[in-house]
């Protein structure tokens, strides 16, 4: 079939093309509460950047369902966080009744000249939010009008136009959700490797010998670490500077220094410290919650011109005759060491761990080529969700790109009567 003469785009409000542009209320405005089953009830951190997270939902009686009918939502509704973090966008689909707070705009399209699907791909486009928080009023908790949101203009090609979009910028989004329970399952297979792995509980085929208990404090040094504030790094001296807050917020259990993007420090200021070498661990030596106690990376490199242990962070040099390298970057998962920083830990407002705490610790440990051995399945399941996060990566770059082109007119899609139909 020949495409369709692409046809001009039309500017319109978006009050202009719905049924209604209303917020939902709150149960205990009419003497409701929540209920340990029931009525779904959304509030806006349901309303979350990748979709609807129904783990932040509650639940509300019939009774309440009923008084708050007005702010009812179904599915084909777009709802819109107006508090807080304005602008996130969703979708309702398969949800069924619900209700919703105050806290969220329910859009309900009843122009049939425009798709839904389009219109919460428009909506979410980065440049609309960055419009809603440029015109949001309070400071401390930023808000957004249901005046401002129906005064929102949103510009659209014919409905067959729209259709064609929306379904490739949905089948980007399919790409980006398969991507992500696939990194979820792999991510939960790791984790229970390592927790037999690293106990003893699954030996991999070939090892037989008993694990010996090791004092950490009789097989480790520490290297001399420097405490300098971020204001005073910079990108341009030669030495390079490994900050706590850079391990906290890490990826990955190893850091290849040699080819990390990271802060520079000038040898004046760094001049007390030692040079990390390859197999050195760096922990970090504070944290407010208990994920972050005993955080670590192994150094796999280091540039040619350096790299010191910078602010709170402890750079322990183990006995490679006993912890090999490689295996040192899942010491932080076995569960004996991490127990032993937590207990040590407790009763401090920021959790701390100290090279003491490190150096008491006792662990049960295999010969170093088990270690190896495990490292290496380790490192592999690694590989492969770095992998996966790669090509999400990637997929949310393209699907922006298409966003970019499709739903600015950039790019105009031709549509066939056979899609048209």
């Amino acid at each position: 079939m020949k495409p369709d003469t692409i046809q001009q785009e039309v500017n319109v409000r978006l009050a202009d093309i719905c049924e209604f542009i209303t917020k939902g209320a709150t149960p205990t405005t009419y003497g409701h509460g929540w209920q340990a089953a029931g009525i779904l009830f959304l509030r806006s951190e349901c309303v979350a950047a990748k979709g609807l997270d129904l783990k932040q939902s509650k639940f509300i009686s019939k009774e309440a369902n009923y008084s708050l009918r007005r702010s009812q939502v179904v599915d084909g509704d777009l709802l819109m966080t107006i508090t807080g973090n304005v602008g996130r966008v969703v979708l309702l689909d398969s949800v069924g009744i619900a209700n919703i707070n105050q806290h969220i705009a329910r859009i309900r399209i009843r122009d049939q000249r425009f798709d839904p699907d389009f219109i919460y791909h428009y909506l979410s486009q980065e440049q609309v939010k960055e419009n809603y928080d440029s015109i949001t009023t309070g400071q401390a908790y930023p808000q957004l009008s249901l005046v401002q949101v129906r005064d929102t203009v949103v510009k659209a090609p014919p409905i067959n136009e729209q259709r064609v979009v929306a379904a490739s910028l949905n089948a980007a989004d399919s790409l980006i959700a398969v991507l992500g329970r696939m990194i979820v399952k792999k991510e939960t297979i790791k984790q229970g490797m390592m927790q037999r792995l690293l106990t003893s509980e699954t030996r991999l085929p070939g090892f037989i010998e008993s694990w010996r208990e090791v004092t950490l404090g009789d097989v480790v040094s520490y290297v001399k670490t420097v405490a300098i504030s971020r204001a005073r790094l910079d990108t341009s001296s030669p030495l390079r500077y490994l900050h706590y807050g850079d391990i906290h917020t890490s990826p990955t259990v190893s850091l290849d220094a040699a080819q990390a993007v990271m802060p520079h420090v000038s040898a004046t200021l760094a001049r007390t410290a030692g040079r990390l070498q390859i197999g050195d661990l760096v922990l970090v030596d504070a944290s407010e919650d208990q994920t972050g106690v005993g955080k670590s990376v192994e150094v796999t490199s280091v540039p040619r011109d350096g790299i010191v242990p910078g602010l709170h962070t402890i750079a322990a040099r183990f006995d490679k005759a006993v912890i090999a390298d490689g295996f040192k970057a899942y010491l932080q998962f076995i569960p004996a060491f991490r127990a032993a920083l937590l207990r040590l830990a407790a009763g401090t407002k920021v959790l701390a761990t100290t090279r003491s705490h490190i150096s008491s610790v006792v662990l049960s440990l295999p010969n170093i080529d088990e270690q190896r051995a495990i490292a290496g399945v380790l490192r592999g399941c690694d590989a492969e969700i770095e992998a996966l996060y790669a090509r999400l990566a990637k997929a949310r770059a393209i699907k922006q790109g298409m966003m970019q082109e499709l739903l600015t007119g950039r790019t105009r899609l031709p549509v066939t009567e056979a899609v048209a139909a």
